[in-house]
């Protein structure tokens, strides 16, 4: 698969954040959805994949996942946990590098100020706001085994990880993932 910089997919990534949020108003589910992932990170490299971050009131959780189980196709199911579920736009990343090709669209619902809440927002603020972070997420994506190699998803969860226990102590960090 082919690493863009995120600059390439911004347009688009805000126009897919922009229509998932009224379709999630129309169908009545609750939270603030907010774009993360690569393609929200100026200088990061990126897939082409837009990850969107649904943050739900805990008091709401469950009827929400509820709701997007009917509107979305489920992803991962063997990673949802009380605190998490995925899902994906239906329609989305097929032949996701042939000519045309729509991105994927991930959506990961959470409650608000849960493990998995904290973990995708501090990161991705983290990685915003600091260059030699997004150096460092760069690098690691492109390491000898890639991506698509054996040992990218330990080291993926190992940087973020590291990020999420960095926050107090790093300069964008600190206070609330409000």
């Amino acid at each position: 698969m082919v690493l863009r910089p995120a600059e390439a997919l911004r347009d688009h990534a805000l126009a897919v954040l922009t229509a998932e949020r009224r379709r999630l108003r129309s169908i009545g589910v609750p939270g603030e959805l907010t774009l993360v992932g690569g393609s929200s990170v100026p200088g990061a490299l990126t897939h082409g994949d837009v990850d969107l971050h649904l943050r739900v009131p805990p008091e709401a959780f469950a009827g929400a996942v509820a709701q997007l189980r009917r509107a979305y196709r489920i992803v991962h199911p063997g990673i949802w946990t009380a605190t998490l579920a995925t899902f994906e736009v239906a329609g989305d990343g097929a032949n996701a590098d042939g000519p045309g090709a729509r991105p994927p669209v991930g959506i990961a619902a959470t409650p608000e100020r849960s493990e998995h809440d904290v973990r995708f927002t501090r990161s991705w603020q983290l990685l915003a706001a600091d260059p030699a972070l997004v150096a460092e997420y760069n690098a690691m994506k492109l390491a000898d085994d890639g991506p698509q190699g054996a040992g990218y998803e330990a080291r993926k969860s190992a940087f973020f990880d590291r990020l999420v226990a960095s926050w107090p102590s790093h300069p964008a960090g600190g206070g609330t993932p409000d």
